[in-house]
């Protein structure tokens, strides 16, 4: 067993711990915090399954911080996340009254594109996460393909948002390990887009978080046989609730190394939707800030609004977080250098 998937097990008895300490640890905050106003950095639009999540989160996290804080979100979409987690890192300040929902991919950018990224995912520190999603990879019925193998025999034009973006990461890296014939065509601004161009033929499939899917387009995957669209497989530790028919990346894989390379991408499932504080925050916040993000992701009237916005309620503590990023971290140089000729193979001189 992987140290990564091994890390799985225990992951709700962290949690209620948390939140069970919540009253006695966060007490000394309520003088910190009170009158004072928190401010949620996101970086992208309000749109989509990070917008709604900051905003559920700026409704009702202040609830449960002692001194009930006013909490606001504020946007700095650019490079994937990358933009607004890099200034998160260098410049946002410290005291406590600053949060970032860092893009999930943040491990994958780091190991994979060190020249755009400009922070250490490790020195954040972790309160917890709402949810996480697989990417899935779906293509259109009428293609033909039905299963990863028959991927492999007839070419498919995916669309995606650009090389940093799983659109383009997963479908690379099934070509790489796997050898899917998928033809990728970036450009697309967001999952709207990439869905609409499924819908006009302009393309035939997209590998999106499985939240995206069933949010936007639930009616694709109805009527069993007569469906629009079909899951071919699914980015993950584990696989997702209501597709757990489909494989997992790296069920289809047999050599250790290969496995980690798949394990380091599905990393952007177990992160998720979630906040950090930047790099030296007050220690003496992290224990009650992170009880208080697993009380909240308890709470009956944040649950209900979740999904009143389309997204679940799938928490990890942050304590569990912040040891699983290190341990993926821990990663051999020799498989990041492989991940990265695989998927970011050198231009060929000419």
């Amino acid at each position: 067993m992987s140290i990564i998937r091994a890390g799985i097990v225990g992951i709700a008895a962290l949690t209620i711990g948390a939140a069970a300490t919540a009253p006695a640890q966060a007490e000394p905050l309520g003088d910190f915090y009170k009158g004072k106003r928190i401010t949620i950095l996101v970086g992208y639009g309000a749109g989509g399954t990070y917008g709604r999540t900051s905003l559920l989160l700026g409704k009702h996290l202040g609830r449960v911080i002692p001194g009930n804080p006013t909490i606001v979100v504020q946007h700095m979409p650019g490079a994937g996340g990358i933009k607004a987690a890099n200034y998160a890192y260098n410049a946002m300040p410290a005291q406590g009254y600053n949060f970032l929902m860092p893009p999930e991919m943040s491990i994958v950018s780091e190991l994979l594109r060190p020249k755009k990224v400009k922070f250490k995912t490790k020195d954040f520190t972790w309160l917890g996460r709402v949810f996480g999603q697989n990417t899935t990879v779906v293509v259109r019925r009428d293609t033909g393909v039905k299963t990863l193998e028959d991927a492999m025999k007839k070419q498919v034009i995916v669309a995606s948002s650009g090389k940093g973006s799983p659109t383009f990461l997963i479908p690379t890296l099934l070509n790489a390990l796997v050898g899917t014939k998928f033809k990728i065509v970036t450009g697309y601004k967001g999952s709207r887009k990439m869905q609409h161009s499924m819908e006009q033929d302009e393309t035939r499939g997209v590998a999106l978080g499985w939240t995206a899917w069933i949010s936007a387009k639930p009616e694709w995957f109805r009527d069993g046989n007569m469906s629009f669209a079909i899951p071919l497989v699914q980015s993950g530790f584990k696989r997702q609730a209501g597709i757990k028919h489909v494989r997992m990346i790296r069920e289809v894989l047999t050599k250790k190394e290969d496995i980690q390379i798949a394990e380091m991408l599905a990393s952007a499932s177990m992160l998720g939707r979630g906040l950090v504080l930047p790099p030296k925050a007050p220690e003496r916040l992290v224990a009650p800030l992170r009880a208080a993000f697993a009380a909240i992701t308890k709470d009956k009237a944040f649950i209900k609004d979740a999904y009143k916005r389309g997204l679940e309620v799938d928490p990890i503590d942050g304590a569990e977080i912040q040891r699983r990023v290190n341990e993926i971290l821990a990663m051999s140089q020799a498989t990041v250098k492989k991940a990265r000729a695989l998927i970011f193979p050198p231009r060929k001189k000419k």
